[in-house]
């Protein structure tokens, strides 16, 4: 199919200085665990992407020296030759699909922790970092400006020998030359502080530097166009708008977004809290003073939000981090008149979550194949036809087993998809129903549509849904010579924790008073005014419930043995929703648990109240003195947030069976997704999609080896030429 015409803007050619775009889709510098020391992993990525459609290709935040060293992230680096050696492989494989790749140099002052280099960064004035914990940055005086200057240079000289062709000077998020723009950071009384033109200087000569040095690259900078901190920051319609004016004689390309470092969720704003398109109210303001391209982002999902923008003057190219991720194929479905085949972002923030944590790779819920394309070889839209005609039985139609039958069924197998429930999803299609998560059933409705098309061309193969509960009889009676077992998690019932490993005296979810997060959501029991929410999980589940629970009317306590929400500060979610429990008065009591529940009462107790000297009382006795924190809490119903637990009862009793399955003709059973072990929606996504892949091999259920990216001890460094994409980079250690 040919494009929508009402597209044709999307596709149009933009010149950026020297260089050429050949249409507007730009996955603008972001993260992903590969930096200069994954050359694989980084070419890979990227260079997928640039098959897929996209014209401008960036790599992540890119370090321009020690002195800006993020550890324990992982960011790109531009410190030597090794670096660009690295980097060039990135640049190739852009260039192979007609892209052009872009180079984001950062220097973070006092937010880069430098814990590996241990290099004292600098910055306007000393402060200590609001995001890093210790971290201070000396005050430059003016031999420090021009050294600082030359590393941009230097850095910019080697980004064009690697192959860039756009180099930023990144000044978004907190970074060094917004830290001089802005007097929240900068407090000097020379000519680089006070006035907005002394404030400005730092950035504006060291473009001018920049440009000077690679006049042949298109020079690029991401500006936070509003800190969102009112005057005491940069504000869009007064510095935001007069720096663009004043530096737009000498850039070639604005990259503009909002926020700062410490709640940087307010640029890459998770769907819970930030629809498509939040930053187009800032955007569309630099729009009106700069003559030069202006790059929008905001987590443009949908081509007709996207031709809006550029229609109306508000941006000029579309800029996208995570969407991009999702389907690195974006733009040419666009193109294709595919729209519907789109793997739409749905916002959830896992892929920054575990870029933040520090681990590589990135990982992203919809899109399995993130992070996989180099050391895996996985490609988002090709998959290996298969080499057998078993037929494959998939219980469980939830996140794994959805994305096991669609997987399949791209390779040519016969697949049979069998599931109680009446629509594909499994507990996706509760989650969806929290406040803020409409969005994540975007990957139930990209499954549910790819799996009805590869249906209409398998002639055996069907989804059968709304089925009686599937015994091991009935499964090996089926006739599948394979049998993939995907049916999920439950919250515990009788409050099993972490904390204790063990249940909780007097809980029972079959009691009318107490209720698990499925009957909440079910909302077939009552729930008293009064709610008690008892916590022990660190990611969405309570806050989310508290949330809900307070907007219909409860008055909601939640007590928390675990940092709730924690891992909500990796995908940026949890400044915002703590704003939103305020909002809405839930009362949190942090550092306790429980230790018994009667009818309306639930004892609870401080972690830490045993004491904090510890002597040996001999055998059976705490090596601490007995807590004597325990108090009572009264409630009208009691919401049990404690754990999780796979289903794997059916998958048990299949293996119990083993020695039938040769008589009804399966050859094996495989587990995957929370049936397995309860994990993040994403992972159990990726053990269907492994599985599926993998299905031909000699052992299915346990991974093959992945290619590792490593130094070997005692081996020289390769030479810069003659390198493949196959190639493994090692150094001298």
């Amino acid at each position: 199919m040919a494009r929508d015409p009402k597209y044709d803007i999307l596709f149009e050619p933009i010149k950026i200085g020297p260089k050429t775009l050949k249409n507007r889709f730009y996955q603008v510098p972001h993260c992903i665990g590969a930096g200069s020391d994954r050359p694989g992993f980084q070419a890979a990525h990227r260079g997928i992407k640039a098959e897929g459609g996209w014209a401008g290709i960036n790599t992540e935040y890119c370090s321009i020296h020690p002195e800006a060293d993020d550890t324990h992230r992982l960011s790109a680096r531009l410190w030597d030759d090794g670096d660009v050696h690295n980097l060039r492989a990135m640049c190739d494989n852009v260039h192979a699909h007609g892209a052009l790749a872009g180079v984001e140099m950062w220097y973070g002052g006092a937010h880069a922790p430098n814990m590996e280099s241990r290099a004292t960064p600098r910055g306007p004035s000393q402060f200590n970092s609001e995001f890093e914990n210790l971290s201070y940055c000396k005050a430059m005086d003016l031999d420090d400006i021009l050294m600082v200057q030359n590393y941009y240079v230097e850095a910019a000289l080697r980004a064009r020998d690697a192959g860039f062709d756009i180099v930023y000077v990144y000044g978004a998020h907190s970074y060094l030359p917004l830290q001089f723009l802005s007097p929240y950071y900068n407090k000097r009384t020379d000519k680089y502080g006070g006035a907005f033109e002394n404030r400005a200087r730092f950035w504006i000569e060291t473009l001018e530097k920049v440009k000077r040095a690679v006049p042949d690259c298109a020079l690029a900078t991401r500006f936070a166009v509003d800190s969102l901190y009112g005057a005491s920051g940069i504000e869009v319609e007064e510095d935001g708008m007069r720096f663009a004016a004043l530096a737009d004689p000498i850039v070639d390309l604005w990259d503009v977004d909002v926020g700062d470092i410490a709640e940087w969720g307010e640029d890459a704003g998770p769907s819970r809290f930030n629809a498509q398109g939040h930053q187009v109210p800032w955007t569309r303001f630099i729009k009106q003073v700069a003559k030069k391209p202006v790059l929008g982002v905001g987590r443009f999902v949908d081509p007709e939000k996207m031709t809006e923008i550029v229609r109306n003057g508000w941006a000029d190219i579309i800029g996208a981090a995570r969407p991009s991720i999702a389907d690195p194929f974006l733009p040419n479905k666009i193109d294709e008149g595919r729209v519907e085949d789109i793997r739409v972002c749905i916002g959830c923030n896992v892929c920054i979550s575990r870029w933040e944590i520090g681990g590589p790779p990135m990982i992203c819920t919809q899109n399995a194949t993130a992070g996989e394309e180099y050391r895996r070889g996985w490609h988002p839209e090709k998959f290996p036809k298969k080499t057998s005609d078993d037929a494959v039985l998939v219980v469980g139609a939830g996140p794994a087993g959805s994305e096991a039958a669609r997987v399949l069924l791209e390779r040519g197998y016969t697949v049979h998809l069998y599931d109680t429930a009446l629509k594909i999803g499994g507990h996706l299609n509760q989650v969806v129903t929290l406040p803020g998560l409409a969005e994540w059933g975007y990957h139930r409705d990209y499954r549910e549509t790819q799996i009805a098309k590869l249906i209409k061309k398998s002639k055996q193969s069907q989804v059968a849904l709304g089925q009686k509960p599937l015994t091991a009889t009935m499964a090996l009676e089926y006739g599948a010579d394979k049998i993939v077992i995907a049916t999920g998690s439950s919250w515990n019932t009788d409050g099993t924790n972490g904390l204790t490993h063990d249940a909780i005296p007097g809980i029972d979810t079959a009691l009318p008073y107490i209720l698990s997060p499925e009957q909440v959501l079910e909302g077939k029991k009552k729930i008293g005014k009064r709610v008690v929410i008892l916590n022990a999980d660190t990611y969405f589940m309570a806050p989310s419930l508290a949330e809900k629970l307070a907007k219909e009317g409860h008055e909601v306590t939640v007590v928390s043995g675990v940092h709730m929400g924690h891992y909500m500060h990796f995908t940026l979610e949890y400044p915002n929703m703590m704003r939103r429990l305020h909002e809405l008065k839930v009362t949190e009591i942090g550092d306790h648990f429980a230790s018994r529940v009667e009818e309306g009462r639930i004892e609870i107790y401080n972690l830490w109240g045993d004491g904090s000297v510890r002597t040996y009382q001999g055998p059976g006795k705490l090596p601490r003195r007995v807590n004597d924190s325990h108090r009572w809490l009264d409630f009208d119903s009691l919401v049990v947030v404690t754990g999780r637990h796979s289903e794997d009862a059916l998958y048990l009793e299949l293996k119990a069976r083993q020695g039938e399955w040769a008589g009804n003709d399966v050859k094996a059973v495989y587990l995957i997704g929370d049936a397995e072990a309860p994990r993040l929606i994403a992972d159990a996504t990726f053990t269907g999609h492994r599985v599926a892949r993998e299905i031909e091999e000699a052992d299915p259920q346990h991974p093959l080896p992945y290619k590792r990216e490593v130094a070997f001890w005692g081996t020289p460094r390769l030479k810069a030429d003659g390198f493949t994409k196959d190639t493994e980079i090692v150094f001298k250690l």
